[in-house]
């Protein structure tokens, strides 16, 4: 079974006040810890959609296929569409984003170990239940994710078939804490 995966990279990051991918959490850049994660879970492709020429470096030193993401204005589905058209190959894909700086490989390695398991279920990480990122869709829900448009992503896919949803257990609750904010980045 070939998966890939494809890091979303083009948020404006307008809560932040600018663009938080290269905001640094414990001296690394978000982007950058991302990468990191992503890239020693054993995926067969990666691949990371941005707008910003210093993230799609640094995806390219971590061994991610740089996608240029013209589209970016438009939301979440841009990304979604730019990085699933180079994987129309694969099995299924992951998808993760950025702002997650405590995700680890072993997370990201447990939900590919589900997937695989399962063959046709889309797996997410999750909490205590709830669904979080990253998540990873089976190809037949491609065509669905590549008619995304606006600032939609794969939740609307996750919300037409939630039957096919599997849950998997992050280690800690710090694993899906997202960075929106520059408090967030150093809570109280």
């Amino acid at each position: 079974m070939r998966l890939g995966a494809v890091l979303l990279a083009s948020g404006r990051g307008r809560r932040f006040g600018g663009n938080k991918l290269l905001a640094p959490v414990e001296g690394v850049p978000l982007c950058r810890r991302a990468m990191a994660a992503l890239s020693g879970a054993g995926l067969d492709r990666l691949a990371v959609c941005s707008p910003y020429p210093e993230v799609l470096a640094a995806g390219e030193a971590f061994g991610f296929l740089p996608l240029y993401n013209a589209g970016a204005a438009e939301g979440i589905s841009a990304s979604v569409r730019l990085g699933l058209a180079r994987m129309e190959d694969m099995d299924g894909v992951l998808f993760s984003v950025c702002d997650q700086p405590f995700l680890t490989t072993q997370s990201i390695i447990n939900l590919i170990n589900s997937f695989q398991e399962s063959k046709s279920a889309i797996c997410a990480l999750s909490w205590q239940g709830r669904r979080g990122n990253p998540v990873i869709f089976p190809a037949e829900f491609f065509p669905a994710l590549s008619a995304l448009t606006g600032d939609t992503g794969g939740g609307a896919v996750i919300r037409a078939h939630p039957e096919r949803l599997v849950l998997v257990e992050a280690a800690s609750a710090r694993e899906l804490l997202d960075v929106d904010t520059p408090a967030d980045l150093f809570p109280e």
